[in-house]
């Protein structure tokens, strides 16, 4: 029941609840903290404040969507839930809780929520901090990028932590990093992050001590103590700082920070690097010196002729004296200098212009420039740059551009024009300077030469004659300032150039009175002198998302303060770019629940987990290695301690040894109970804490102690209960997954030998007056014996699912013993006048669970089953007597309701374990009572089964359906269906018309209608005669029409039955009126509300999951035979004459609103009920019941019976009514794949998973059952299943069935549901094809097509499991293979039809794209296991083996795929062994056995023979192999078996063909005896056959005895003639052999018969083939009277085209020629074509014709015969004719090209 819909509840008074739970969440949770009074009252404030959390969240979440919760959720349940959000433990234990709670809260409020995600980062950062120093102990070799970052988160939580220690491992890793040259590059960038960081932390102390490690490294690397080391081992470790960020972090603000601490460590640190050049490698310090450069502005800063760091820097500006090398290059060291003249204080830019004043003075050309440099100006120009009036560098960006380019343009050529006046020039400067300021001006610039003219005029002005210039010098220094401030780019290239400043530096010196000309100057060497440190994206961590403005110079804040500057600059890098924002602040970490959480979290994460942490804070051993603000308190640890599962029930268990009284035990084992509880609120779907926590804790030994002694008072009685009900609670949690040391403990305990406590409370031994005497030890007594048999019931169901052999075998002992306890508990042989209505249900309760496992009596050896189930039967038969029937029913009384329930399901057990424990059938008379009214002679009323037929119409639908379920298990056998009968002699309408009655009653519930189809199912399987038979017992049902007096037995009674009332027509209603939801109590629906309402089975509560797992036995599983037959009497019809049904026919059917069943959310309206008999049912109105898929999967069972018994008149019902179309649309598989996904990831507002997990149940059953039915149909009429309408749905929905995905489903028997309905659905499926081909194969393969992956999937996963399921297996194979053959016929005929077919489209799966490759090899591979896993014999090998051969035949990937297996080999090597066995049978005695082993043999090796056949169809590959794996020979020695067996020489035959087709090896290895010559001497040895034998010998041998009995073996072992007819080696043995002549003895039909014999034609073939080689023709040539038979076969009438090839090949042989020109019947032959009808023969002999004379003069002077020439013309006329007016073909442009030549030599000649 979701917020927003219809609810018990109002929404005030929602919100009031949750209101309410929100306070009593924070009342525990700070009950907790306060203490009040004793630890356990704050132990139980804390698993008060877990449970409760837990059930808010799931209450939160069934109730309310998260995107609601801000609209309802009061301010109490918001804070509630932030505290649950903080809880540490609580979050580690529960986390699917937590992201619930944590959802919730993001919706109620965002302040808290950020207050919690912050906290969260801090709590990571914890955690690594804890895992960085626990990593970075370890030995051996280190992760180091995993140690990174780590380190770089640790950083962010020194505010919380304070662990100082820290900060040195994480500056080492860096400096570890930084030593060799082989690290990655990102593992160098991520690793100075981190130091960056560290360097720039919010935290001084961190900061400081980051400092100091450096320095210690700093000295550890360049102190004076290594002097004698080599250099290059020791200064690695100072890498890490020689990069520029790291000195620029240094330089610009650790040297700026107000503590002195770090003040003077930054300090140290550069001042060792300045002085370390001779402890460095030239490498290193040239790698400083590289990263100083950019770094320098920053550094001179800080320079100073009285301080050594100042000292230093000055020195790097200085040239070394004697012509050394300087620290810095020529053009940085400029640079520098220059820049020192902007430094602060004096005496360093005196310095200064010495250095400048020596470099002017040495440049080239320095005596022809101005000025000349002498002491009174450099006096002048200490102070040059030191200006009042800074300039200011921003320029405009106006949107609109003010002047237009073309006037810039002419501005710019004035400038820069030589002719024109300096004053205008100057003018035009000024007013280039005015535009520039302009940004977006300066892309019109651009593109002249500006720069490179002001620094050409700038040059001529500094000459010597440059005074007439000196008027530009302003505006141009004005224009290149500008130009610099938008152009970084040409910025960064003067800034480089030495000449540059050193010329502006004249200028400046020139000008040194002129202010405006010195500010110019000082503007310029600011942008060129400061542009490195400019760039703010080159000295951050991390580069900003959006980049600076290119025309915005500004410099580190810190050197604003450091220089005087003549330029207003803006300053950036106030604070440091790598300084990082702590997530929590001071107030908000100074609040309990944060602190909490963030002081669990390091204590968690300092100890690696609540285990270790548990550990240590009991132990109290620890030494405290951290600050005192992070050590757990009391109640941290308590809570701790509590709410992680296992160390809760830990100190259960010991409070449990260590407890003084009863209730100190109780209270433990009620702690323990809770966290079940806790397991259950936090809905996980696999075995929860509690359970996991258990299995490794040793609770036996606790509790063991109180299990083995009987109780002797009523606390040892409390305290028993209390064990007993968390033993329950444990087996019902580990259900689904027992342990087996769990349950073999259990059950040893409940075997022990006496006493035995468990079992003996079972039984009262205290009489009742004494009981009743005290209440309070009678009520503790009754609780017990309630928790006893819970435990037992939970028991049961653990042991369904055990496989432990020890377990199973003392399952079976302990199932007999509590039968024995439970019998005595009955009471009902002593005290059959005294029963305890609530203990007797307790009892049947536990009878029903026990007796609902298979074999339950037959556990101990002194008792045995027949008489333990006796005992059970008279018992149980004495209750329901008492009850029911002597009281009436519940139609006069409701007493004993829960008994009779209970006891009818005892009973109904009792009958399958009787059926299967029993032998013979005289069990059934033990369930024969006397009951009954005697009639008017008083005559006793004979035992039988009368005291069932009440039950069938009782008040309760639980109690019908399961009387009626007794009724169809006693049933199952002849004598009960004799029984039941004769016991419905004096109802109206007999059994038959009962039982009908009740199947068609809609407001009967589904269950009692699918046991009454079940019934009428039983009652068909026994024969039935069409007539009366006098002494025949059993004549089915017998109907009498009073006004005629005419009756009909057995099947016309049957008929006539079904008929009158309406039986298909009430079928077609309750298919259109099925409901395929789940089933919910509905207040509409009484049989429904009744179904679904709390029986009191705690294992049972719906009826349904019981039936579910019912077993029935099939109609074909039952004896036919019959012993009786009953008659019954109808009442006369009033205003009709004929026969009157036993069932009063309904006045009206409920009519369906549409032809669909209904689906999930639709109900069906109520409809009237039919009428029943008055006599056995009470006069209540019921309303119309919902139809079930299992009442349909009985209904078509019982029409599959019909179709047995009446064949004809139920397929014309079922054609009529509709019935198949309807039944189809049931099970849709739409509806089995949600529900499956249901199973699969279950949502908190899912129904229970039973629920859904029955109902895919019933749908699987459902389909199973429809399979058989409609595979029914086909063998009965297949056009019942034709129509299109009918069968593309159909094939589609079973395909989407077989690929619904079961690998993650873990329910066993779910699994196996599947695997059975498929089963039958690829039985139904094949017969499909089998029967219906034509009509099913389009939409079979068009379905697969659509699902073609999963199918494969699918075939894949049910071969699979051939172990487990093999009728699966089978069943998939055999479709597999049906399919794929019917396939190929399918193809061959539309081949032969027409040209144009199609490929057949699971070929084309198999073969056509890419994507399929795996799939087919997954499917290949698993075909192939299962044959060659199963042992010779095997159907299931034999059906893989049948699947094998049409999957080769069909794929030829399939056969690349075979090959690679080795396939090929192995099964050449399987007729090698059959080989070797039939020869070694041959040798032993026993003709029988031989001969029956022999025949196993010779059909495994026919097997073997079809599948390399279809392995080597087309494949030169595989033929090769086959080659190679020495094929020939092994046939060679089977060839005496083959000749003994047609079927045998058939298939080798059929295999050789294939082998030798196109394959010239292959047929060269059939004239070797060793299929080589290289194996003929050893091979002849192992050949049965004469030394020097071979295949082919043998072939010619066997075709030479022709004809052969066997058409079949004689076609093929020509067509294997014509093959080896085309190798050289083949026709040399036939011509050594002379079996060519052979064709001469062939004896042609005498008389008026012209057609050729089969033999005749296979010779011919044979002919064909030789002949087309020359030594063949040659051959042909040299047969005496060969032509003349060649000749006289030409003339009949069919096959006259062979020897006219014949012929037209010995044509083309040059030797042969004179041969044939002489024979005057082969030319009339071959001239009398070409005036034959039939246009191939005219083009053979044209062809020949023009062959002969090819070449040969004198068949050219032979044929100028004037006939033959006539011939050649007519023919050449009329193809003329006949070519010109049809569209040309190669064959017809040969023929006519034939003509010609032979006109043309025919006439030359």
């Amino acid at each position: 029941m979701r917020y927003g819909t219809h609810s018990l509840f109002t929404r005030e008074k929602l919100v009031l609840v949750l209101g309410s739970l929100g306070d009593t969440l924070r009342y525990h949770h700070s009950g907790v903290g306060v203490g009040m009074g004793t630890d356990g009252a704050a132990g139980l404030h804390r698993m008060a404040f877990v449970s409760m959390a837990l059930l808010v969240t799931r209450l939160l979440q069934a109730l309310l969507p998260v995107e609601k919760a801000s609209q309802v959720l009061p301010e109490s349940m918001s804070a509630a839930l932030f505290l649950v959000s903080l809880d540490m433990p609580l979050s580690l234990e529960y986390p699917s809780i937590h992201e619930a709670v944590v959802a919730y809260l993001e919706q109620l409020s965002s302040e808290n929520y950020s207050i919690y995600k912050r906290t969260a980062e801090a709590v990571y950062s914890i955690e690594c901090t804890c895992n960085f120093l626990s990593d970075v102990g370890k030995e051996g070799e280190q992760n180091l990028l995993e140690l990174v970052e780590l380190a770089d988160q640790a950083v962010r939580g020194f505010s919380y932590h304070q662990h100082l220690p820290l900060i040195k491992e994480i500056v080492r890793v860096c400096s570890k990093i930084w030593q060799s040259a082989q690290a990655s590059p990102l593992l160098q960038g991520e690793s100075q992050k981190v130091l960056l960081r560290m360097l720039s932390h919010p935290l001084l102390q961190v900061r400081a001590d980051t400092y100091q490690c450096c320095l210690e490294i700093v000295k550890e690397c360049l102190g004076i103590h290594n002097v004698g080391t080599p250099v290059a081992s020791f200064c690695n470790g100072i890498h890490f700082l020689l990069h520029p960020k790291v000195l620029y972090e240094i330089s610009a603000f650790g040297i700026q920070e107000p503590n002195n601490e770090v003040t003077t460590a930054a300090k140290a640190i550069l001042l060792y690097l300045l002085q370390g050049r001779l402890m460095m490698p030239v490498r290193t310090w040239d790698q400083l010196m590289e990263s100083l450069c950019p770094l320098l502005p920053v550094l001179q800063g800080y320079a100073d002729t009285e301080d050594p760091l100042g000292n230093c820097i000055l020195l790097l500006s200085k040239a070394r004296p004697e012509g050394g090398e300087a620290m810095l290059p020529g053009t940085a060291r400029l640079r520098s200098v220059l820049r020192l003249l902007l430094v602060k204080k004096p005496a360093v830019r005196a310095l200064a212009l010495k250095l400048l004043a020596c470099h002017l003075t040495q440049e080239e050309g320095a005596d022809r420039k101005r000025p000349a440099v002498d002491a009174r100006l450099l006096a002048k120009a200490i102070n040059l740059f030191i200006v009042k009036k800074p300039i200011e560098l921003k320029l405009d960006d106006r949107r609109e551009l003010v002047i237009k380019p073309e006037t810039v343009e002419k501005v710019y050529e004035i400038f820069v024009s030589d002719d024109v006046d300096l004053v205008l020039r100057q003018s035009a400067a000024e007013q280039l300077a005015v535009i520039l300021q302009d940004i977006k001006m300066h892309a019109v610039v651009k593109k002249f030469c500006l720069i490179d003219k002001i620094i050409e005029y700038l040059t001529e002005c500094v000459g010597q004659d440059g005074e007439v210039l000196e008027c530009l010098v302003q505006p141009s220094l004005v224009l290149l300032r500008k130009v610099l401030c938008a152009d970084p780019a040409a910025r960064s290239s003067l800034a480089q150039q030495s000449s540059l400043l050193t010329l502006l530096f004249r200028v400046s010196l020139i000008f040194h009175e002129d202010y405006a000309v010195v500010t110019e100057a000082g503007a310029l060497f600011c942008l060129l002198l400061f542009d490195e440190v400019s760039r703010m994206d080159m000295w951050s961590s991390t580069p900003p998302g959006t980049p600076s403005s290119p025309s915005v110079f500004s410099l580190p804040l810190s050197m604003c303060r450091r220089y005087h500057l003549p330029v207003h600059v803006r300053g950036h890098h106030a604070v440091s770019p790598n300084a990082i924002v702590l997530p929590l602040s001071v107030d908000c970490l100074a609040s309990k629940p944060v602190s909490d959480m963030v002081r669990m979290a390091w204590n968690l994460s300092w100890c690696h987990g609540p285990e270790n942490l548990v550990k240590q804070t009991n132990s109290e051993t620890g030494i405290q290695e951290f600050s005192e603000t992070l050590r757990l308190s009391s109640e941290d640890a308590l809570a701790l301690e509590l709410t992680h599962t296992a160390s809760g029930l830990q100190g259960c268990l010991r409070a449990i040894a260590q407890a003084a009284t009863h209730r100190d035990v109780r209270a433990a084992v009620t702690r323990m109970r809770f966290y079940f509880l806790n397991d259950r609120l936090s809905f996980q779907g696999g075995a929860g804490p509690c359970s996991t926590a258990l299995k490794s804790l040793a609770w036996h030994t606790s509790l063991n102690r109180f299990l083995q002694v009987l109780p002797t008072c009523t606390e040892d009685e409390k305290l028993l209960i209390d064990i007993i009900h968390f033993l329950s609670k444990l087996l019902k949690d580990q259900r689904r997954n027992s342990s087996v040391d769990l349950l073999n403990w259990l059950l040893e305990l409940l075997l022990r030998p006496s006493p035995n406590p468990l079992l003996d409370l079972l039984v009262l031994t205290e009489s009742p007056a004494r009981e009743e005497a005290d209440d309070v030890r009678t009520a503790v007594r009754q609780q017990l014996q309630k928790e006893l048999m819970a435990l037992f019931h939970t028991l049961l169901l653990s042991l369904v699912a055990v496989m432990d052999r020890k377990c199973l075998e003392l399952s079976h002992v302990f199932q007999t013993q509590l039968a024995l306890r439970l019998l005595q508990c009955l009471r009902v042989t002593d005290a059959p006048h005294f029963y305890g209505l609530p203990s007797l249900e307790r009892t049947l309760r536990g009878v029903a669970h026990l007796s609902a496992l298979p074999g339950w009596s037959a556990g101990s050896p002194r008792v045995e089953p027949r008489r333990l189930c006796a005992k059970y039967l008279s018992g149980l038969l004495e209750v329901i007597t008492s009850f029911y029937v002597e009281r009436g029913g519940n139609a006069m009384s409701f007493m004993g309701k829960g008994v009779t329930k209970s006891t009818l399901l005892c009973l109904l057990h009792l009958s399958h374990e009787m059926m299967a424990q029993e032998q013979s059938s005289e069990w059934v008379s033990l369930w024969f009572l006397p009951l009954g009214y005697p009639s008017e002679e008083h005559a006793p009323v004979p035992p039988g089964l009368a005291w069932l037929i009440p039950l069938w119409v009782d008040r309760d639908p639980e109690v019908r359906f399961t009387s009626l379920g007794l009724g169809s298990a006693l049933t199952t056998l002849e004598s009960g269906c004799v029984a039941l009968a004769s016991s419905c002699q004096n109802i109206s309408g007999g059994l038959w018309g009962t039982v009908l009655n009740i199947l068609l009653d809609p407001s009967e519930c589904s269950m009692a209608r699918r046991e009454a189809a079940f019934i009428l199912q039983n009652l068909l399987v026994i024969p039935m005669p069409s007539v009366i038979i006098k002494d025949y017992t059993w004549q089915g049902p017998c109907v009498h029409d009073e006004d005629s007096g005419l009756a009909l037995v057995g099947k016309p009674a049957l008929q006539a039955l079904l008929y009158h009332c309406r039986f298909y027509e009430h079928v077609n209603q309750m298919v259109k009126h099925c409901h395929l939801g789940r089933y919910t109590s509905d207040p509409g629906c009484f049989a429904l509300a009744a179904t679904s309402e709390g029986s009191g089975l705690s294992g049972l509560n719906d009826s349904f999951t019981f039936w579910r797992a019912s077993s029935r036995l099939s109609s074909q599983d039952r004896d036919p035979s019959s012993l009786s037959t009953l008659e019954t009497m109808v009442a006369p019809s009033s205003g009709s004459a004929g026969l009157s049904p036993t069932v009063p026919p309904a006045t009206s059917l409920p009519e369906a609103s549409q032809d669909q069943p209904v689906h999930p959310g639709q109900l069906e309206a109520a409809s009237p009920r039919l009428p029943r008999d008055s006599s056995l049912s009470a006069p209540l109105p019921r309303q119309c019941a919902l139809v079930t898929p299992p009442l349909l999967s009985a209904l078509c069972s019982l029409v599959d019976s019909l179709l047995v018994v009446t064949p004809e008149d139920t397929a014309s019902a079922l054609r009529q009514a509709r019935l198949l179309e309807l039944l189809c649309r049931i099970a849709d598989a739409s509806l089995i794949e949600t529900y499956v996904q249901e199973l699969r990831a279950p949502l908190p507002s899912s129904p229970p998973a039973e629920h859904t997990q029955a109902q895919v149940f019933f749908l699987l059953e459902y389909l199973s059952v429809l399979s058989r039915l409609l595979q029914s149909c086909l063998s009965l009429e297949p056009e019942l299943m034709t129509q299109d309408t009918l069968l593309r749905p159909l094939v589609t929905n079973i395909i989407r069935v077989l690929t619904i995905c079961t690998e993650d489903l873990l329910d066993v028997e779910l699994v196996s549901a599947f695997h059975q309905t498929w089963t039958h659905l690829f039985n139904l499926l094949t017969t499909l094809l089998r029967k219906a081909g034509a009509a099913s194969l389009p939409p079979v393969t068009s379905g697969l097509a659509a699902h073609w992956a999963a199918m494969v999937d699918t075939f894949c996963g049910c071969v699979g499991v051939s172990a487990a399921c093999p009728p699966l297996c089978m069943a998939s194979l055999q479709f597999l293979s049906v399919l794929l053959t019917e396939e190929a016929k399918r193809h061959l005929r539309d081949k032969e039809k027409t040209s144009l077919c199609h490929s057949p489209v699971v070929a084309s799966l198999l073969d056509g794209t890419q994507g399929n490759q795996k799939s087919l090899k997954q499917l290949n591979e698993a075909i192939i296991q299962c044959y060659e896993g199963r042992p010779c014999g095997d159907t299931l090998r034999r059906v893989a083996a049948h699947a094998l051969m049409s999957l080769l035949a069909t794929s030829r990937r399939a056969q690349e795929l075979a090959l690679r297996a080795n396939l090929v080999d192995h099964l050449v090597g399987q007729m090698k062994d059959s080989s070797a066995r039939l020869s070694l049978d041959t040798l032993r005695p026993g003709k029988a056995a031989r001969r029956k082993k022999e025949e196993g043999l010779v059909g495994q090796l026919s097997v073997t023979m079809q599948l390399l056949r279809n392995c080597l169809y087309l494949n030169a590959d595989c033929k090769e192999a086959a080659r190679e794996a020495q094929l020939a020979p092994v046939l060679h020695a089977l060839w005496p078996w083959l000749l003994m067996d047609d079927s045998l020489m058939q298939v080798a035959l059929q295999l050789l063909c294939v082998y030798t087709a196109n394959f010239p090896k292959g047929c060269s290895s059939l004239c070797w005896p060793g299929g080589s010559l290289h194996m003929a001497a050893a091979a002849a040895a192992a050949c049965r056959g004469a030394p020097g034998s071979s295949l082919v010998l043998c072939a010619l041998r066997l075709a030479s005895r022709a004809p052969l009995e066997n058409a079949a073996v004689q076609q093929a072992l020509f067509m294997l003639l014509v093959n080896l007819a085309s190798s050289h080696d083949c026709r040399g043995i036939m011509q050594k052999t002379n079996f060519l002549q052979n064709f001469l003895s062939l004896t042609l039909p005498k008389g008026g018969s012209r057609r050729l014999s089969s033999l005749a034609m296979l010779w011919l073939k044979l002919l064909l083939s030789v002949s087309r080689a020359e030594d063949g023709r040659q051959m042909v040539l040299r047969l005496d009277g060969g032509l003349d038979l060649l000749v006289e076969m030409s003339a009949r009438r069919r096959g006259a085209g062979l020897p006219l090839l014949v012929l037209h090949n010995v044509c083309f042989s040059p030797t042969g020629k004179p041969k044939v020109l002489a024979h005057e019947q082969v030319i009339s032959v071959l001239a009398a074509s070409l005036e034959s009808e039939n246009q191939y023969a005219r083009r053979i002999g044209a062809a020949a014709l023009w062959a002969l004379t090819h070449s040969y003069q004198k068949a050219r002077t032979t044929l100028k015969n004037p006939s033959i020439k006539r011939r050649v013309e007519e023919a050449y006329s009329l193809a003329k004719e006949t070519v010109s007016n049809s569209e040309e073909n190669p064959q017809n442009a040969y023929y006519l090209k034939c003509l010609e030549n032979l006109v043309q030599q025919l006439t030359c000649s």
